[in-house]
C-alpha cells in the first residue's frame, strides 16, 4: 500500500500532491481539494482554526487509507491536512487517489474524505465578523 498523510502547519502544495500520486498504471487520478469559503449558512467567514491531536489524527487518517486499499483496487492514496488559521481561499485539506481505473478512484477519493470528516480527530472552528463556533467536533 502507497499511502503518504501528512498534518501541516503551512500551506499545502496542490501540485506536488498530485504528482505524489502520480503512476503509469493510474487510468484515474481523483483529487478532492478542499478550500474555506467565505460564508457558512448566510454568515460571512473570517477565518477558520484547525486544531488536531495530531498522533491520533496521524494514525486515523491512515487507518482510513488503509481501508480504502481494501475496498477498492488503488495504486496510491494521499492525505493531507492543514492546522492552524487559515484564511478564505485556502486549501485545508487535500485527499489524491490513483487507480487503474477512475470509477475507484472516484468511489475512494470520496470514501477518505468523507470517513476523515467523521472519525479523525481535527477539529473546526469558524470565526465570523459576530462571533465562533466550532463545528464538527469529533469523536
Amino acid at each position: 500500500m502507497d499511502i503518504n498523510v501528512e498534518l501541516h502547519s503551512t500551506p499545502l502544495d496542490v501540485s506536488a500532491c498530485i504528482d505524489r500520486v502520480m503512476s503509469p498504471e493510474a487510468g484515474g487520478i481523483d483529487v478532492f481539494i478542499g478550500t474555506v469559503r467565505n460564508a457558512t449558512k448566510g454568515k460571512a467567514v473570517v477565518r477558520l482554526e484547525f486544531e488536531a491531536y495530531e498522533q491520533m489524527a496521524v494514525k486515523e487518517m491512515i487507518k482510513i487509507a488503509e481501508q480504502a486499499f481494501t475496498k477498492w483496487t488503488l495504486l496510491k492514496v494521499l492525505v493531507h491536512h492543514r492546522t492552524g488559521v487559515l484564511e478564505v481561499g485556502d486549501v485545508p485539506v487535500i485527499i489524491a487517489v490513483s487507480s487503474p481505473h477512475r470509477d475507484a478512484a472516484f468511489e475512494a477519493c470520496r470514501y477518505v474524505i468523507d470517513t476523515l470528516k467523521q472519525t479523525v480527530p481535527i477539529w473546526k472552528k469558524e470565526v465570523f465578523e459576530d462571533g465562533e463556533t466550532w463545528v464538527a467536533a469529533h469523536p
